[in-house]
């Protein structure tokens, strides 16, 4: 069997279809047990976070707990991370909330059948992204965008808990600013007992927090607000409770593959997949950072999106890599996949034994609990920083917030990632037309950056910092023109690119153009350090030769000296910079000074 395992290993095909078999040669006995603890301590962990979440999705609380039974299983075998664990999150949980209940009610059985359709087209769209190797796209999604939308849903979690904290009857799916008035409307019929156990709740949650951080905390408090329910009498002042929670394992499902649910959920579904793959590949490459593993962002694309399509036949709703899983199971002591297994088959066991137990759970506990989850999802240091450090993040952080807030969920993702696209598309389309001149301190006249040096008045040398394709084109075109007002005497221009690293069709044609430009002037456009694949899209195009390949040079000196030899030697001989090592084999300047 061991045989077997390594050649299999060894076969990179079957290595890439089963990523698991890359690390199942490294199991044995002592992983066995430091996985098999840092399983037990993940299950103890996400109980109640399973229930809390499914809370937050409009759900049953058990689909909470069946979310973090198989897709973690799939996601961990196919994944990339060695100790990444998915399951139910928050971010996801509030969208899949704000998107679903504009259809049905929450907890009803349409709504349900909706969040497994929603849950497996997420996944066929992270599945597809990940089989054509799109792992990078999580790179252009501003890290602002996921700051400003997870305090936006915190906001909007904090806000739809409020009701239960207090004991009020507000109908779900109302925006944010009709919850609120609905909530200052019905302050005074809030019930005391209700609110007395959610405040019971919150402060054992905080301060078992801050003395035992290590402990159960969320599950303690759920404990600590059960008995202070059953002491009162939960059925004498109307305290609701969670209620009898099935003793079974995930019941097979089936979402809903009409063509009209489809269309109705496609939209939503990819601004889900989007956000969950941002969640799992951002807290996959946090943990790995620290240990030290490589991730491959596609594979955990491919991962995360089998773990959705299989999850939503298995009665579970949209999942994603959870942080604070994660980063406790890496703590814990993991060092392999098998911790989420043991996680999972962990959990079930305990639903198997202990569900009866959630029927006395109060829901003023659960919103107690939900504050505190709200409150941490909170990015406060981050942004502070994006706030004092650019205007540009700063937006990105504030729209999407907002957007959160006052406009569709999946609409607020989007609008983050547009304008990050912008912003990069901006900062690439304007690329530091820098002009550059000999250094006199210098024995070989190094080029350095200094406007008070002076410069050659028949040649001007600037360096392009960035690559010139179609959407910077018309800025650079802009700088050059300016160069040509105000230095007109200045025929020759030295081209410095070893800043571009590409060059597309519209770029080689502003170049072929400067170039005709300047020899219809008596001058030339000359091409120093520039990249070879760059060059090889001149030569490809014709552009090369509309530019001369006699003005291409490898090296700065050997374009100098021969521009120089093309340089008016009437000025030549009247101008008193010198700039250049060839122009100190001229004889002395005998007239007033060039300017």
């Amino acid at each position: 069997m061991e045989q077997i395992s390594r050649a299999l290993y060894c076969n990179p095909i079957w290595s890439r279809i089963f990523p698991f078999l890359r690390w199942w040669p490294q199991v044995t006995r002592d992983t066995l047990r430091a996985d098999l603890i840092a399983g037990l301590t993940g299950a103890v962990v996400v109980l109640p976070q399973g229930v809390a979440f499914a809370m937050i999705a409009g759900l049953p609380p058990v689909y909470g707990l069946y979310t973090a039974m198989v897709p973690p299983i799939i996601a961990a075998l196919f994944g990339s991370s060695r100790h990444l664990i998915s399951g139910p999150t928050t971010a996801i949980s509030i969208v899949v909330f704000a998107t679903i209940t504009k259809f049905a009610e929450p907890g009803s059985a349409k709504f349900i059948q909706m969040a497994l359709t929603l849950t497996f087209l997420a996944g066929v769209y992270q599945l597809a992204l990940g089989l054509a190797r799109m792992g990078t796209l999580v790179n252009f999604i501003s890290h602002s965008v996921v700051v400003g939308f997870t305090a936006g849903a915190a906001v909007l979690i904090a806000t739809s808990q409020l009701n239960h904290f207090f004991g009020m009857h507000i109908p779900s799916g109302e925006s944010f600013l009709h919850t609120w008035r609905d909530i200052f409307q019905q302050i005074h019929d809030a019930s005391l007992f209700v609110t007395g156990i959610a405040v019971v709740t919150l402060v054992s949650l905080i301060v078992l927090t801050r003395l035992k951080p290590r402990w159960p905390v969320m599950l303690i408090a759920m404990v600590i607000g059960s008995v202070v329910a059953m002491l009162v009498g939960d059925a004498t002042h109307g305290i609701r409770v969670v209620g009898q929670l099935p003793q079974q394992l995930p019941p097979l499902s089936m979402p809903d593959l009409h063509l009209a649910a489809i269309k109705q959920l496609g939209s939503a579904a990819l601004a889900i997949a989007m956000l969950g793959l941002v969640e799992a590949v951002s807290i996959a490459r946090s943990v790995a950072a620290k240990s030290g593993q490589r991730i491959d962002g596609s594979q955990e694309f491919v991962g995360q999106g089998m773990a959705n399509i299989a999850g939503s036949f298995f009665s579970s709703y949209a999942s994603s890599g959870s942080f604070t899983r994660s980063g406790l199971n890496y703590a814990a002591g993991a060092v392999t996949p098998l911790s989420a297994v043991f996680a999972a088959l962990t959990l079930a066991l305990v639903v198997l034994l202990v569900a009866p137990l959630a029927a006395h759970l109060p829901i003023a506990a659960m919103a107690a609990v939900l504050l505190v989850v709200a409150w941490r999802l909170i990015d406060f240091h981050h942004i502070k920083t994006i706030l004092t450090t650019s205007k540009r993040e700063s937006s990105v952080l504030l729209t999407t917030f907002f957007a959160t807030l006052f406009v569709e969920l999946e609409f607020a993702i989007y609008v983050g990632v547009m304008l990050s696209l912008i912003i990069y598309l901006m900062r690439t389309s304007q690329p530091a037309v820098v002009a550059r001149v000999p250094d006199p301190a210098s024995p070989n006249r190094h080029l350095v950056t200094d406007s008070n040096l002076p410069e050659c008045p028949q040649l001007k040398i600037v360096r392009i910092d960035g690559s010139l394709y179609f959407g910077a084109v018309d800025h650079v075109q802009e700088q050059l023109h300016l160069l040509n007002e105000q230095s007109p005497q200045q025929k020759h221009l030295l081209l410095i690119g070893n800043g571009i690293n590409f060059v597309d069709i519209a770029g080689a044609e502003l170049l072929a153009v400067e170039a005709r430009s300047r020899q219809a002037r008596g001058g030339g456009l000359y091409l120093v350090k520039i990249k070879e694949e760059a060059c090889n899209t001149l030569r490809r195009g014709g552009f090369r030769d509309l530019i001369g390949a006699e003005n291409i040079f490898l090296t700065k000196s050997d374009a100098i000296e021969t521009v120089f030899h093309k340089l008016d030697p009437d000025v030549c001989a009247h101008c008193d910079k010198r700039i250049f090592l060839e122009c100190q084999k001229l004889p002395p300047s005998t007239q007033a000074p060039v300017t």
